[in-house]
């Protein structure tokens, strides 16, 4: 745990007001939910994520979006990703078994990035989108638009996203915008319960 210098009182209602700084630097927003953890002397905050609750689950389901859709496939809380299939061309002149070892590689790079400012944006509006030409990067540091990106919504509020990538063509199908609502709506459902 890293010390910030920065020294807070508890005011008589018993609340605690998380400092400007800290609060854009950890891009923790206003109703943002926070997890609570205790430890014997210590009091720790943490962004809480119930999508991320899925992890387990949305995993092979992102391996099966992706077989179904041919585009890599990134199931996403409101911050970064938390499940991804990264589809791979069997058609290339490099042997499948490199390849493999190359979106391994991709795979686990995509599962440590945040979401772009575009990326949020998108989601803070609620909206679906799909590429039209000027769209932009998804991931910070992955070059890699977005064909679709659905909101994950649950009761009016947004928890995430199911984002389609690019293959070699960036235009969605009417199956991939289809696919890509059913899978959000999905996934809501099993955070309803």
């Amino acid at each position: 745990m890293k010390a910030t210098g920065i020294v807070r009182r508890i005011d008589d209602l018993g609340r605690i007001v998380i400092p400007k700084e800290i609060r854009r630097t950890m891009h923790i927003k206003e109703g943002d939910p926070l997890e609570i953890f205790t430890d014997i002397d210590c009091i720790q905050f943490k962004k809480y994520s119930p999508v991320k609750e899925l992890k387990d689950f949305a995993e092979p389901y992102a391996e099966a979006l992706a077989k179904s859709t041919d585009k890599s496939v990134l199931i996403t809380d409101k911050q970064g990703v938390i499940a991804a299939a990264v589809k791979f061309n069997r058609n290339s002149a490099d042997g499948i078994s490199a390849q493999r070892e190359e979106f391994k590689n991709l795979k686990f790079e995509i599962l440590q990035k945040r979401l772009t400012p575009f990326a949020e944006n998108i989601l803070e509006e609620g909206i679906s989108y799909v590429y039209d030409g000027t769209g932009e990067y998804v991931l910070e540091g992955v070059n890699k638009a977005a064909s679709v990106i659905e909101p994950i919504k649950l009761f009016g509020d947004i928890l995430g996203a199911v984002v389609l990538l690019e293959n070699q063509t960036l235009h969605a199908t009417d199956a991939d915008k289809k696919t890509a609502k059913v899978a959000a709506d999905y996934l809501a459902k099993l955070l309803e319960d």
